[in-house]
């Protein structure tokens, strides 16, 4: 019997490994997605510690108003890093967001590859069966024909 030999298959190798790629760059945007929004994170934890401080620091028997002070500029501080890095995570949700549209992409088209190279596998399949059925014929014609003479 003769062996498949797709045609295209370098195509759906190349769709194979650019899937691949992919999904390393997609992991990749992922986990930096994931760190910045960590740091968003502590820097609203760290301002929700300096308005416990303030409220501490208002509440307490003698007032320093130096150290209110302080602790309002670090709270407008927060403020802005807080914004700013509010804009650096949405800008990393756009880019997980495109690389996630372009796996999704690659694997539509890998899936496409691998059917087309699934229908090719059965017609040659279907082929080898018809094949094999006609030799079957012309070796029963012959034997019959071979009896017939003796």
């Amino acid at each position: 019997m003769a062996r498949f030999v797709y045609r295209m298959q370098s195509v759906l190798n190349i769709k194979q490994k650019t899937e691949g790629q992919i999904k390393m760059e997609f992991a990749a945007a992922q986990a930096e997605l994931n760190k910045q929004i960590d740091i968003f994170d502590e820097y609203v934890r760290r301002k929700e510690a300096y308005l416990a401080e303030a409220e501490e620091l208002r509440n307490a028997e003698v007032l320093k108003l130096q150290d209110i002070l302080d602790n309002q500029y670090a709270t407008a501080q927060m403020d802005v890093m807080i914004a700013s890095q509010s804009k650096v995570v949405a800008q990393h949700q756009e880019i997980v967001e495109k690389v996630r549209i372009r796996l999704t992409r690659a694997i539509q088209e890998r899936k496409m590859q691998e059917t087309l190279r699934e229908r090719a596998y059965a017609e040659w399949v279907e082929e080898e069966k018809q094949e094999e059925a006609k030799e079957n014929d012309q070796r029963t014609s012959f034997t019959y024909t071979q009896r017939q003479r003796e």
